[in-house]
């Protein structure tokens, strides 16, 4: 089931997000992020009048997508950027591409116009999945982040909704 998020969800979210701080790029966030946090995060996206969707099954919330502000100046107030994230175990079965088309459907419905996926690189599962539901690579970073003791890219997808 997806559904929009609720702070009740901040713990789980938290959960789920903090695996990525403490063992992977995908976020160049350096410290666990606290359930407080996470609600004040959904919040503040709601507050913008944006989504922010979660997928959960009898087990429980597995997974999140939303869509923040592009950038704060009154012009890009048509774009977005886009996030999407899943438990680890429920990774690379299809669930990721559901929440996100499903994402993206509320984007189209809002009228918004563009809709930009930042991906750290290398990320191939990423990649594929921005690609498949119809981004096209726009630009790409070199060296703006580092994490782990390494220099890392930032790719940038974009759709056209």
């Amino acid at each position: 089931m997806i559904r929009p998020a609720s702070a009740q969800d901040a713990p789980a979210l938290a959960g789920i997000y903090n695996h990525y701080i403490a063992n992977t790029i995908i976020t160049f966030e350096t410290e666990a992020v606290s359930p407080q946090e996470m609600a004040t995060r959904i919040a503040h996206i709601q507050d913008a009048a944006l989504p922010w969707l979660v997928i959960e099954n009898e087990q429980g919330v597995f997974g999140w997508a939303y869509a923040a502000p592009w950038r704060a100046r009154p012009a890009y107030r048509h774009s977005v950027e886009t996030t999407v994230y899943l438990a680890p175990q429920a990774s690379g079965r299809g669930f990721g591409r559901l929440i996100y088309a499903q994402l993206l459907d509320y984007l189209r419905q809002a009228g918004l116009h563009t809709a930009i996926g930042g991906i750290a690189l290398p990320n191939p599962a990423s990649i594929r999945l921005h690609e498949a539901l119809g981004f096209v690579k726009a630009a790409q970073f070199s060296e703006v982040g580092y994490k782990f003791g390494r220099w890392v890219d930032v790719g940038f997808w974009q759709i056209k909704l």
